[in-house]
């Protein structure tokens, strides 16, 4: 513990009191890669002309190399097989970093490259390489129980370790956006505990990289409160493949190509994966002793066809199983004070038995033409995700409390000496829900740019840039929801049973219903990002757009405009960027939300809604020694949600218990700090502190905080969010 207060305690000392001094030199970083398949390219040479300094891509096509401040300079690209590119850098001031990705054409193609990312749009989202994350081991295998280290704002909530569901900035698990490839995922809905969790949809074994917002997010986006997590699939080129195993399970995967025709310009690509998780060995060290018998997996493919130059067909599958099958045998916890201890003894008869069995299918069409001017994309999408869930549990309990012995000299020392209490509990469930979802989806994207040179009298030369990418889309999907639900509890304490009763028998908790539901929604979104960039002055992105959705099951229209706005000054002795984001981010409910606690629907339910902004800053630093400058990147946003129309629930490990109502008011403050380097090359490490806020006010509740010496304690405005966590920091730290 002493070793990582001082380690951490170091990291921040060094991170918020080293001094960046001016230099003669610049720095330019970034990666090369594929500019069909998107694949880094390794061992790429990158000269400098002017200088003649050169540096080698690493194994994820990345590279760092120092250039002349304050000079134009050319930066060659070669690599065997591929065009030779020249990519002209206009002046960087001294002791800056400036970023550049550029992706290369192999050789026999009539384009040469292409600069695919610039530096300032990077800092928009959380954009990482997911690499690095494959020799990562974790307890559930899947990528999302990593954010909660890297991203922002986000923890993995009351599940912990066992689960991959994750918080962010207040919201809860049903919040999140995540997309493959721009189809749009989902979860399934009975899921109680981490351990009943199986395998995610995305295959870190298929993935190219992510990106990933916390909040702030564009238009074209879809409706949810609190965060956007998008994952794109590779395009492989070359025959791969892995196998990973381990004492929780394995994976394995394959991945190619091949020409459809003589001249290669056509071509198959393929990705499949498979996984198997088993948990039992570290259920088993859990308070309840008994047999656990976990069994998840699924299948994955992603298959493309390059039908011509211009158009692209890809096909994206996955079914999933989950088996999650209990017998309990018993439990025991104590509790107490070196005096007074008391013990709880439960011994079980019956078995838990849950399945989940999720499909997906989707197909896109892509027709990406090769033009010098205004370049256009469009993408045509059809999607079906069905989930069949099952619950079938029939466990009896007969528990125990009793007083221990505590007196070390006694010979009944840690055994039960007096009997306080026993009763049994019995839990009978047997819920059945089937869902599906079928989607059609456009998007489309057009961008102007122009380019303006101006020549002053002393010789110099400042260019500036202007452009416009539009972007659109739109979107229908058929819902269908069959939900059966049967399970009660009977509590029997001290000889009778709960709530007591002379005449009959009463259970505790009884919930019998039936739901069917079909529903309609559309949606469509336009927006248009703005960028501005002046040599030496600063470089600037306005994205502003809007939404708008509808559903025939509440009749309820949304129109939500969100607008962000990221600065870069390029005229800085310092490397800052600044952020700002606003706007409308509406809910609408899924069939979780609409479900009250005793089963019944909310067919009248109107979407959650909330008031957003966002103020941030990035500053790029360098840290080290005189043997190697060592990049760090310190980044802190500050946001206020004002939520209105919220539906209450409560969280019981990773299910959500919606109250079904629009019952409550809310608001959600807070502050995160991210702090990120280099401490060995090509391996990043993250601390993130988070301060946090979320607190909510139920319609016609009086609410009461207990003071000290009242009992009916004082009146309150609001309460604690059952995600209101006060402060949480995170770390991610690797070395070789």
């Amino acid at each position: 513990m002493n070793f990582r207060l001082l380690l951490l305690t170091g990291i921040i000392v060094l991170c918020f009191t080293y001094q960046v001094i001016a230099q003669q030199q610049a720095t330019i970083s970034g990666t090369v890669t594929d500019l069909i398949t998107r694949e880094p390219i390794e061992f790429g040479g990158v000269i400098v002309n002017e200088t003649g300094k050169t540096s080698e891509t690493n194994l994820s096509g990345k590279f760092t190399l120092s250039i002349p401040a304050n000079t134009t300079v050319n930066l060659r690209f070669v690599r065997v097989g591929y065009q030779e590119a020249v990519v002209t850098v206009q002046p960087v001031l001294a002791g800056q970093i400036y970023e550049l990705s550029v992706a290369l054409s192999q050789n026999g193609s009539t384009r040469v490259f292409e600069i695919v990312d610039s530096r300032l749009i990077s800092d928009g989202m959380l954009r990482q390489d997911v690499t690095q994350f494959k020799l990562l081991p974790s307890t559930t295998g899947n990528l999302e129980s990593l954010l909660p280290s890297i991203a922002l704002g986000t923890n993995s909530g009351a599940g912990g370790e066992l689960t991959s569901q994750y918080q962010v900035r207040g919201g809860n698990y049903d919040e999140n956006l995540v997309y493959v490839n721009d189809f749009e995922i989902y979860r399934p809905q009975l899921i109680r505990a981490g351990q009943q969790e199986g395998l995610t949809f995305a295959n870190i074994d298929l993935m190219q990289s992510l990106s990933f917002s916390s909040g702030g997010f564009e238009s074209r986006y879809g409706d949810k409160l609190s965060s956007v997590l998008d994952i794109r699939y590779k395009r492989p080129d070359t025959l791969r493949g892995s196998l990973n195993m381990s004492l929780l399970g394995g994976s394995t995967h394959i991945e190619g190509s091949a020409p459809l025709n003589k001249a290669g310009d056509k071509r198959f690509r393929y990705l499949v994966g498979g996984r198997y998780k088993t948990t039992r060995y570290l259920l088993n060290t859990l308070d309840v002793v008994g047999e656990y018998q976990p069994d998840f997996g699924d299948v994955q493919t992603y298959l493309t066809f390059d039908l011509s130059k211009s158009w692209q067909l890809g096909l994206l599958g996955n079914v999933n199983y989950s088996r999650f099958g209990f017998i309990p045998a018993s439990r025991s916890t104590a509790t107490g004070l070196l005096d007074f201890t008391l013990s709880l003894r439960t011994d079980y008869q019956g078995q838990e038995i849950s399945q989940f069995l999720t499909s997906f299918g989707g197909a896109s069409l892509i027709y990406l033409p090769e033009r010098k001017k205004n370049p256009l994309f469009l993408k045509f999408l059809a999607s079906r995700y069905s989930s069949d869930e099952q619950e079938r549990v029939d466990i009896i309990g007969n528990y125990q409390l009793g007083q221990l012995a505590t007196s070390l000299s006694s010979d009944q020392a840690g055994e039960v000496v007096a009997v306080l209490g026993s009763g049994t509990q019995q839990s009978y469930i047997r819920n059945y829900l089937f869902a599906q979802v079928t989607a059609v989806e456009h998007k489309g994207g057009i961008e102007f740019t122009k380019r303006i040179e101006d020549t002053f009298s002393n010789g110099s030369v400042r260019n500036t840039t202007r452009g416009h990418f539009f972007q659109w889309g739109v979107r229908g999907q058929v819902e269908q929801i069959a939900d059966r639900i049967n399970e009660w509890e009977r509590l029997d304490s001290a000889l009778y049973s709960l709530p007591f009763d002379t005449t009959r028998l009463n259970l505790f908790r009884v919930y019998k219903t039936r739901n069917s539901l079909n529903s309609y929604r559309a949606s469509a979104y336009l927006q248009d990002a703005y960028t501005w960039t002046r040599d030496s002055v600063a470089d600037i992105r306005l994205s502003y757009g809007v939404r708008a959705s509808y559903w025939t099951l509440n009749e309820e229209l949304l129109i939500t405009p969100r607008a962000q706005l990221l600065v870069k000054p390029l005229g800085w002795k310092n490397d800052f960027s600044f952020k700002a984001a606003g706007g409308l981010y509406y809910q609408p409910a899924f069939y979780r939300e609409i479900r009250r606690i005793d089963g019944s629907i909310n067919p009248d339910l109107l979407a959650q809604k909330s008031a957003q902004g966002l103020i941030g800053l990035t500053y790029d630093f360098e840290g080290g020694g005189r043997k190697r400058k060592v990049p760090f990147r310190l980044i802190a946003e500050a946001y206020y949600k004002h939520m209105w129309d919220v539906v209450s629930y409560e969280l019981d490990n990773v299910r959500v218990r919606y109250s079904g109502l629009n019952d409550a008011t809310a608001y959600v403050t807070g502050l995160d700090v991210r702090i990120n380097g280099e401490f060995v090359p090509d391996a990043e490490s993250w601390i993130n502190f988070s301060l946090l806020r979320a607190r909510e006010q139920l319609n016609g509740v009086d609410h009461r905080q207990r003071a000290v010496g009242s009992f009916d304690g004082e009146e309150t405005k609001d309460v604690p969010r059952p995600t209101d966590r006060t402060f949480t920091m995170s770390m991610f730290f690797q070395d070789y």
